[in-house]
């Protein structure tokens, strides 16, 4: 019994703490605001749906593929799930900035929230210069991200696969759901590896960690961009280091202008 008594007294500790009053606020939200929410899903799949056969047009144009390329649709219903699929990871999107909205609108005008935070030692997001950088430096490095998969990354992966199978005697036929879905999670890996400088920064700024500490795992962190690196590309040292390397380089220039940075308060 005093076990289960103590694990209840636990339970009821971890809801009435800053945090646990935070989730339940938030599933409070969600819960009012569940109805919107759908709507806002239904009219992103909708809209989407409806230029996605646009868009995967626009992906196969022969252009786009190396030579000697065939893209094949191996089941009857492969093409409109492919599409289903992009549609709602649109809804899914419009959802989410819905909710990033939401907190920046609410979250520095709501007097319980600012209490709650105060209490973790955290500040709601507000509009103000760092937080226009922060979100311009976001979107400006994902554009990046985006623009260096779409235009070089990809077309030096495709190719180098497409020589190494017909090299091997082989016919190059990629199903579409694979090919569409290769194009798309390298260009997410990108997206999100550009936003190297941002995280590190803001993990000092927040003292998540010291730079002391980044620096003492540089090495580690190196290593990990390459792991991810390895995951994401051909298995030649070449694409290896055309997908680690931009990470590498964006830490080391965000410890840089952190430096700078600092210097300039000094």
């Amino acid at each position: 019994m005093s076990g289960g008594e103590g694990l209840q007294d636990s339970l009821q500790n971890l809801v009435n703490s800053p945090g646990g009053k935070i989730i339940s606020d938030g599933a409070d939200f969600l819960r009012k605001k569940a109805k919107l929410m759908v709507l806002l899903f239904l009219v992103g799949v909708v809209a989407a749906f409806s230029a996605t056969k646009q868009v995967v047009s626009w992906l196969i144009d022969d252009s786009r593929l190396p030579d000697d390329v065939n893209i094949i649709v191996t089941s009857p219903i492969e093409f409109i799930l492919l599409q289903f699929q992009i549609a709602v990871s649109f809804g899914l999107i419009v959802i989410m900035v819905y909710l990033i909205l939401e907190l920046i609108r609410n979250g520095s005008k709501n007097d319980a929230i600012r209490e709650r935070l105060g209490e973790l030692n955290l500040q709601p997001p507000r509009f103000s210069l760092t937080f226009l950088m922060t979100i311009f430096s976001i979107v400006f490095l994902g554009i990046a991200g985006l623009a260096y998969s779409w235009n070089f990354l990809t077309p030096m992966i495709l190719q180098y696969l497409t020589d190494d199978a017909q090299n091997a005697g082989l016919t190059t036929e990629w199903r579409l759901a694979g090919y569409v879905g290769f194009i798309v999670n390298l260009a997410l890996a990108c997206v999100v590896g550009f936003q190297a400088p941002v995280v590190t920064i803001l993990t000092m700024r927040f003292g998540i960690a010291t730079r002391q500490q980044i620096t003492q795992y540089r090495k580690h962190i190196w290593f990990t961009a390459f792991v991810l690196g390895a995951f994401l590309s051909p298995p030649d040292p070449l694409s290896l280091f055309l997908v680690a390397m931009p990470v590498v380089v964006l830490f080391e220039l965000a410890m840089i202008t952190d430096r700078l940075i600092k210097i300039s308060n000094a």
